[in-house]
């Protein structure tokens, strides 16, 4: 291995990370991320799952024919009828790459598929040869190889890589494995597969034991040269590798990888930001890299050595990650040529001048409430001002709330309900509860609230909040994002963000569900 080594970054946020419950995303949302992700110079986006409904599928297409750096990718079970549909969605993309996969564990093969080894073989080799009529880049992945046998895997993965996938994926399904472990499995795959220098070995690691980025890590140490990975480690149950960690454990510790990736990593504080918005998933203030304290100092200790010399408390610059502390202050005098090139500044793409128009609007209506407007304040208006309108059925029109020490709490709402205007009155345990209760009695949704948090976007009394509310309603899980300087409004804003995409088409599948 030499330092020239290239580590291949595969986003799967769209994806794998949208299975996360409440992250489900439109297609226009997966196509900013796409477009900052292609900013970010991701190597191979995978988009989606095709097959899974018809609004994965026009996403997926709409993905593919907007990004021209990067590769785009469509998940296919081992099944004809998913390939053909993955490659319909890939064909105005200008690098396209199909990604299938059949189970290989033996509680799976035995419990789940109800296959016999033979026939798995079979499978995955006719759905690789399948997948080569439609690209010539075929990524191949052997569900739950974590807990496969080594022999079988061997066999298969040595069959595809004959077939034609031209990279192999061993991907730690529930996340069971340990690094040394993991590491190992790479190590003994890469020496006894006769044809695995005809392929690329990936990894794609769950975090249900923490281990996600080490497990990846342990991998590229034994050889793999793909990771996949998602923005601030999204993804169903724990989530997946943080694509930020692995990126930048790779880059500082040259002296251990001897790869390095592609990425502009300046970039990747932006991204996280557009992507907990659009998920409404906030970012825990430690999160290693894009934590609002990554890179904060409260020891007197730590602050006298870094004042007097920065690497002996930072490993990384800020400023590598995005982040800055020469940030434009925009306020109620800057005008929209200073807003517009300091959206550009901090990564933020608009596709019209009407979003910039929306955009730059609420900007006005804000500096009106804050004095000072800084980069975190326009991430969350941009992301408030792209909101899909098409699905905001329900509407905030105007509020009124009474909260009084020692009398219970009152709210009334008037809402727009597609097109009419209804009101709504109900008291509650505090203004933020009476709120809630004063919006159902109009909407009626009859969901149960899982999660409320709140999040201040920036310092001082004046910031605004950002609220993330969470609702369920018969296993349906949607998550729903507000922000405003007035906390009470950014919660009723949260609430009905999430009421309007309770009320979107469910017909998603799991990607693992089906017989194959």
């Amino acid at each position: 291995m030499s330092s020239s080594d290239n580590l291949i970054i595969f986003d799967t946020t769209l994806r794998d990370g949208e299975q996360s419950p409440g992250a489900s995303m439109t297609r226009d949302e997966k196509v900013r991320i796409a477009r900052a992700l292609e900013k970010l110079r991701v190597d191979v986006i995978e988009a989606g799952f095709p097959i899974a409904s018809e609004g994965d599928f026009e996403a997926v297409k709409a993905v593919a024919e907007t990004i021209k750096d990067s590769t785009i990718c469509g998940l296919a079970r081992a099944l004809d009828k998913d390939i053909e549909r993955a490659g319909e969605a890939l064909k105005g993309a200008n690098a396209g790459r199909i990604h299938t996969f059949i189970a290989t564990s033996p509680i799976h093969m035995e419990k789940k598929l109800r296959m016999t080894p033979d026939q798995v073989v079979d499978q995955a080799v006719k759905a690789v040869r399948k997948a080569r009529d439609y690209a010539d880049d075929v990524e191949f992945s052997p569900e739950d190889a974590g807990r496969s046998e080594i022999d079988f895997l061997c066999r298969v993965l040595e069959a595809v890589i004959d077939a034609g996938a031209r990279t192999v994926n061993i991907p730690d399904t529930v996340g069971y494995a340990m690094p040394h472990q993991f590491g190992g499995l790479i190590g003994q795959l890469r020496e006894r597969i006769p044809n695995a220098d005809k392929a690329v070995f990936s990894v794609h690691c769950h975090n249900d034991l923490g281990l996600a980025v080490a497990n990846s890590l342990a991998a590229v140490r034994n050889g793999a040269r793909q990771v996949e990975c998602t923005i601030n480690g999204l993804g169903e149950r724990a989530g997946n590798a943080a694509l930020e960690e692995v990126a930048m454990a790779v880059r500082t510790r040259q002296d251990l990888f001897g790869c390095d990736t592609r990425l502009d990593t300046t970039q990747i504080v932006s991204c996280s930001r557009l992507v907990s918005g659009i998920t409404g998933f906030p970012v825990q203030p430690n999160k290693a890299i894009v934590g609002a304290n990554a890179f904060a100092h409260e020891s007197g200790i730590h602050q006298d050595g870094v004042l007097k010399h920065r690497e002996t408390y930072e490993i990384m610059r800020a400023q590598d990650v995005g982040w800055t502390h020469n940030r434009m202050v925009l306020g109620k005098h800057s005008g929209r040529n200073a807003f517009r090139a300091r959206l550009a500044e901090i990564g933020v793409t608009l596709d019209s001048e009407e979003e910039l128009n929306a955009a730059f609007s609420r900007f006005k209506d804000l500096a009106d409430k804050k004095h000072d407007i800084f980069d975190e304040d326009l991430q969350a208006l941009v992301t408030v001002a792209t909101l899909d309108a098409a699905n905001e059925r329900v509407k905030l029109l105007s509020m009124k709330v009474c909260s009084e020490t020692g009398e219970t709490p009152d709210a009334e709402v008037v809402l727009s309900v597609d097109g009419e205007e209804r009101r709504g009155n109900a008291t509650g345990g505090g203004p933020v509860d009476a709120t809630f209760r004063a919006i159902e009695s109009v909407v009626q949704t009859g969901t149960t609230l899982k999660l409320y948090s709140v999040n201040a976007i920036t310092s001082g009394t004046d910031a605004q909040g950002e609220v993330t509310v969470r609702l369920e309603k018969a296993g349906h899980v949607v998550n729903g994002a507000g922000a405003d300087t007035d906390i009470v409004i950014a919660s009723a804003k949260a609430y009905l963000n999430a009421v309007n995409k309770l009320a979107r088409p469910r017909d998603r599948a799991h990607p693992q569900l089906g017989d194959v």
